[in-house]
């Protein structure tokens, strides 16, 4: 904070708008810890994650290449001063922390730690964490401390905010975790009804091939026919439903590259024609780019499964800042307000809560024997 408070408030603001900027917990944690040490400028910088099992579920570093991070060996445990920060809830401000009488070494490949500063990380009563810096930049009087009143002040204000951040990332995560399960069950549902429905058919085929197998060929050869049919039709459903349920990789290739692998499989496995053209859509919000891939399958799935489409278009195009997806098919169309009198959804209603839930809107144009299209337009981050 040497630099006045205007410069000072700015540093601390870009701090905060960084740890806020990121949803996984893993990146959360980089930057606080990357944020920490740059504005109480320190050699070295840590946060740790407890476990329940006295060592660390987490331990973010910053200062420490990769290699010497290796070279250090497993992570801590929760001993001497990190132990103090977690239990005992207090802010630890040594000048020299190898002079504490709770000092239990280090490895050897550890780096030379001297001042240290260190605080808690607190969710309301609970310890979430424990943040701390070491080595402060800056010549330190004979027999003082590296790290003053006004760092401590400031890595408290670090250290609660890093709090909000963690947990609303930890919710995420969680929220995350919960819409998989719920996709999974889905499409476990799906995938046993529809298997099963061929397999029994597949059965039932099988049996009457074998019973005219003397008495009447011809009719056993159109029977078996059948059966090799039904196969590949059970075939196609399994390899369908293994496409959806592969983890997205949104996060390793992006929206339109995830989007046109996942067709390619598509129009291999259905007889429909499915094709894809992605035109200029640029790089969207996670949570939005996960929202047009879930209502891109859901409507792929209507459109295979229900539409008797020959026939799905899907386009993603630029429009703005944001995207706008269309899934359009050949098939059978329907009435949208007789399915909704009926009480019937094909998904319509979660695709709408997933584009509203983004900021987005869903619109649906069909009629009996006219098709179907689908449009989805998200807005830009």
């Amino acid at each position: 904070m040497s630099q006045g408070p205007r410069s000072g408030l700015a540093a601390v603001s870009s701090a905060l708008l960084a740890m806020s900027r990121h949803l996984e917990v893993r990146d959360v944690l980089k930057t606080i810890v990357a944020s920490a040490r740059e504005l109480l400028d320190a050699e070295y910088a840590a946060l740790g994650v407890p476990d329940d099992h006295g060592g660390f579920a987490q331990f973010v570093v910053d200062g420490v290449s990769d290699a010497e991070w290796k070279a250090i060996g497993p992570l801590p445990r929760q001993h001497g001063i990190l132990a103090a920060m977690l239990h005992q809830a207090a802010p630890e401000r040594l000048a020299d922390v190898r002079t504490d009488p709770r000092f239990e070494g280090w490895p050897s490949a550890h780096p030379d730690l001297v001042d240290f500063l260190g605080l808690p990380v607190r969710d309301g009563d609970e310890v979430i964490g424990a943040l701390f810096l070491a080595n402060k930049r800056c010549p330190r009087p004979e027999g003082g401390c590296g790290f003053t009143e006004d760092d401590e002040e400031l890595l408290a204000i670090l250290a609660q905010h890093a709090a909000i951040a963690l947990t609303n990332a930890r919710l995420y995560e969680r929220s995350r975790e919960l819409t998989i399960a719920e996709e999974r069950s889905r499409l476990a549902h799906e995938l046993h009804d529809a298997v099963s429905q061929k397999l029994f058919s597949l059965r039932l085929t099988a049996q009457a091939a074998a019973a005219l197998v003397d008495r009447d060929p011809s009719r056993a050869k159109g029977e078996l026919q059948q059966v090799a049919a039904l196969a590949a039709e059970a075939a196609d459903e399994l390899r369908a439903a293994v496409v959806e349920l592969r983890p997205a990789g949104l996060d390793e290739d992006g929206l339109t590259a995830t989007l046109r692998t996942q067709i390619q499989v598509l129009d291999r496995a259905h007889s429909a024609r499915v094709t894809f053209a992605g035109r200029g859509a640029r790089a969207l919000p996670a949570a939005q780019e996960e929202a047009v891939l879930r209502v891109a399958q859901e409507a792929l799935h209507n459109a295979l499964r229900h539409s008797g489409a020959e026939r799905v278009d899907v386009t993603l195009d630029r429009h703005g800042g944001g995207a706008v997806l269309r899934v359009t098919d050949d098939g059978d169309g329907f009435d949208p307000q007789a399915i909704r009198r009926a009480g019937r959804h094909l998904g319509l209603v979660s695709m709408r809560d997933r584009a509203s839930g983004v900021g987005g809107r869903l619109t649906v144009e069909s009629a009996p024997g006219k098709g179907t299209t689908i449009e989805m337009e998200v807005p830009g981050g």
